[in-house]
């Protein structure tokens, strides 16, 4: 009974052991951004809302189709909760913008296009 119980509670630390560093390997800014614009978009930018500079498009050579998602991670050691983004589309390079999201209380960003009030919109979950 007492080898059980110990095989037990090795088999408990052994999982908090590999499932702790991979918890803590993920940002709490990490968040995937889903397109239900109906355009293709062809750049994305998240930069530092205290930023003057939009830094690098986070697609790289990619597009985020319509009705694709993309998810963006940042590097751990990232600190800063709150962010702006920038999608460029595709067809026309027109662009939307949002400031101040708060990326730690964000986990999935939906952006979706009016076509009557020609305007984007975002839902933040």
């Amino acid at each position: 009974m007492v080898s059980r119980i110990c095989a037990a509670v090795l088999a408990l630390f052994t999982v908090l052991a590999v499932s702790g560093p991979l918890a803590a390997a993920e940002a709490r800014q990490n968040f995937t951004l889903v397109n239900k614009t109906g355009y293709d978009i062809e750049k994305v930018f998240v930069s530092p809302s205290k930023s003057d500079d939009w830094e690098e498009d986070v697609l790289g050579k990619d597009t985020l189709d319509d009705g694709d998602s993309w998810e963006i991670k940042f590097h751990r050691a990232t600190k800063t909760c709150k962010w702006d983004l920038k999608v460029v589309y595709s067809d026309d390079d027109s662009s939307a913008i949002w400031y101040d999201i708060d990326l730690c209380t964000v986990s999935k960003i939906t952006i979706r296009y009016n076509r009557k009030s020609d305007k984007t919109t975002a839902s933040f979950d």
